[in-house]
């Protein structure tokens, strides 16, 4: 029998919703040492595999809540992704020479990720409230009024001057703040299985996009010698059986694949592709993070990296707010910075997914003989594996390294926590707050500061949030 549930009347940030979007940000909040309240209307986790990709940008922010080191001992390290057809790979994306201490795409089942975020957040202290369901939020200043049913069906409320919906395609949050959710459902469904299987070559630890007349078929490793494989099939498909997946492989794999026979069903379903925007990620004192805010095609395995990168964005910005005293203007930038991504996002996908399941052999072969021919092309694969990576996000618009809104290496400024760092030319940094970690680098001529997310702050945002002028420290 569990134990009762202790329920709060109040708290600074109310999450809903604790997959890995929500225990990203709850994680990150407790680290920093901001009351937050975790709520999610299943009973338990969900023990299924789901996403099964972490990018190596994902990862650089998993190191700074210190839980992408145990995800890395339990996945899988891939080498990339290989687009292929029936005869032949068109064009292998390596990692290899990716700019990250995570040269790799790991490959773990979604369970895995979830289960490592909730126990680092009960290190830290915290727990979700189980089988906890949103029924209404209402202004209260400065806060909202969350009105919940609790496990044994009891109306309570709970006060919160900030709230995240994490809750999925069908955020409750979304629907109670009254924000559009426009977009497509494509007629397209995908059945996806894992499987244990025998014939898989040792020298395949990556990601197979196979590119045949029949339709798009994606298979990849995973631990404990499983393999995920995605197939696009027709409205109206079931579930596919064993012999199912086994004729998917012949039709569809490439010729290196087509000696692989399914030896055990470990799970199987299908679902509806939906590409959805939020019209709003911010209204007022909430926010919208993950599949509530952005939903699309699982082609590219980019979505839960997505929700996971929305937390690291929003979870230092309420930290200022709530206790250094930043302005709440702070928090318009996560707007500002998630919503344009995401819209990259949803685009990229579909442009993946269109290409993948063109229709007509002679646009199909026009397809393959394209691909084929730019991976020769100086450049293009690493180009490539920049956006699959997502290390090519940024937010200032310029790629020139150092510059306001680009990624920073986190082993250039030592990152291993939440705290700021300072890049600076020689010892004499300028006086900032004790949570700045400084590091001589060579490469630049004045400070530079990085936020907890691994983004470049323009030197408005130090001035405005710690009254220091970087721009006339020169050296």
């Amino acid at each position: 029998m569990k134990n009762k549930q202790e329920f709060p009347k109040s708290t600074d940030v109310l999450i809903v919703g604790a997959g890995p979007a929500g225990m990203t940000l709850a994680t990150s909040l407790k680290q920093l040492g901001v009351d937050c309240v975790v709520i999610d209307q299943l009973p338990d986790a969900p023990d299924d595999t789901r996403a099964a990709f972490v990018q190596p940008r994902t990862l650089e922010y998993l190191r700074r809540i210190g839980v992408a080191g145990p995800m890395i001992d339990d996945g899988l390290k891939g080498r990339g992704a290989a687009f292929a057809d029936v005869d032949r790979d068109l064009i292998r994306v390596s990692y290899d020479t990716l700019d990250s201490p995570y040269p790799f795409l790991l490959m773990i089942p979604q369970s895995q990720t979830q289960r490592h975020l909730d126990q680092r957040f009960a290190d830290l202290g915290g727990s979700v409230l189980r089988g906890v369901r949103l029924l209404d939020l209402a202004p209260e200043f400065p806060g909202s009024a969350a009105t919940v049913v609790d496990s044994d069906g009891a109306l309570r409320v709970i006060n919160a001057r900030f709230v995240a919906g994490c809750d999925g395609l069908h955020s409750r949050v979304r629907t109670q703040l009254g924000i559009g959710f426009p977009g497509t459902s494509p007629a397209q469904m995908f059945a996806v299985s894992d499987v244990r299987l025998e014939g898989w070559p040792s020298d395949r630890v990556e990601t197979a996009f196979c590119l045949s007349p029949d339709g798009m078929l994606i298979a990849s490793p995973l631990p404990k010698d499983m393999v995920r494989v995605v197939a696009s099939v027709a409205p109206g498909t079931a579930a596919p059986t064993v012999q199912d997946i086994d004729d998917l492989i012949q039709t569809r794999g490439p010729g290196w694949m087509r000696e692989s026979k399914v030896k055990e069903l470990l799970s199987s379903s299908t679902w509806h592709v939906h590409e959805r925007l939020a019209a709003q990620f911010r209204h007022g004192n909430t926010f919208l993070l993950g599949d509530a805010a952005h939903t699309h095609s699982p082609a590219g395995g980019q979505g839960m990296n997505t929700g996971i990168q929305d937390a690291g964005n929003l979870a230092w910005k309420l930290h200022h707010v709530l206790s250094l005293g930043a302005s709440e203007s702070l928090l318009d930038s996560y707007e500002a910075e998630r919503l344009p991504n995401a819209q990259k996002l949803v685009e990229f996908t579909h442009q993946i997914v269109t290409v993948a399941t063109l229709a007509g052999r002679k646009e199909q072969t026009m397809r393959d003989d394209i691909l084929a021919a730019v991976s020769a092309v100086p450049g293009v694969s690493e180009a490539l594996s920049l956006l699959l990576s997502q290390i090519a996000i940024g937010y200032g618009g310029s790629n020139e390294p150092f510059a306001p809104g680009t990624r920073v290496n986190p082993d250039t400024v030592n990152a291993d926590d939440l705290g700021w760092s300072l890049l600076t030319p020689d010892a004499a940094a300028p006086d900032l707050p004790s949570w700045f970690k400084a590091t001589v680098s060579k490469d630049i001529s004045q400070p530079i500061a990085v936020r907890p997310d691994g983004i470049v702050a323009s030197a408005e945002l130090v001035h405005e949030l710690f009254g220091v002028n970087l721009a006339r420290v020169a050296v």
